[in-house]
């Protein structure tokens, strides 16, 4: 692991492979302040457990900032500039998230980065998320940015089939992992979330995922 300065203090870069990199406590010193701002996204657009084609309830919650954002029902899954619950546009990203998303980007290799769309997560107790590829997105080199918030979580890093060995990291809150380029189309997932007190986020994980989409 490499040792980097962002301005709030040392924090570490583990490159996982090429085009991904594991930024630890790259945004812990502004993680109160992004907590507040998906506060405020949520009040807009409140958090919805969505449906799968196949018929699930989604375990995590879920709700969205950006030019479009990402919705799932018994259709399929798909980008959409309004939130079907409202009809409404949804909420702008705030300032404080592109900045983040931007810098993180750029240390991972990938300069002027302007994402589309910013889903968050809220995770519970026993909430998780299967292995996945995210493929829903017409831009297919430019990254995905995943911000941890609140209580720890283990993140699943596997290979570019299904089958390939999975890596298990605990993310901390201010984690940032960055993958895109060659690394795009890693399966990746969240373990079930243990229970636990955070003082940022009592008894929940915030997660914030960037992806360009166009």
């Amino acid at each position: 692991m490499t040792p980097l300065f962002d301005g709030g203090g040392v924090v570490e870069r583990e490159v996982l492979e090429e085009g991904a990199v594991w930024l630890r406590g790259f945004a812990a010193g502004e993680a109160e302040a992004l907590v507040r701002d998906a506060e405020r996204v949520a009040e807009r657009a409140p958090f919805r457990h969505l449906v799968t084609p196949g018929g699930f309830t989604m375990s995590v919650a879920m709700t969205n900032c950006g030019r479009v954002g990402w919705v799932s029902d018994r259709t399929g899954y798909r980008y959409d500039a309004n939130d079907p619950s409202t009809g409404e546009p949804w909420p702008a990203i705030p300032r404080r998230f592109l900045a983040l998303a931007a810098r993180a980007a750029a240390e991972g290799g990938f300069p002027n980065y302007d994402p589309d769309a910013c889903l968050i997560n809220r995770y519970t107790a026993g909430s998780k998320l299967g292995l996945h590829q995210d493929r829903d997105e017409k831009d297919a080199w430019s990254p995905i940015v995943s911000v941890s918030l609140g209580l720890p979580a283990t993140f699943l890093w596997g290979g570019k089939k299904r089958g390939d060995a999975v890596r298990r990291m605990r993310v901390e809150s201010g984690d940032v992992v960055v993958w895109g380029g060659p690394a795009r189309f890693v399966y990746h997932g969240v373990a079930p979330l243990k229970a636990g007190e955070h003082p940022l986020t009592q008894a929940v994980r915030i997660n914030l995922t960037f992806r360009k989409v166009f």
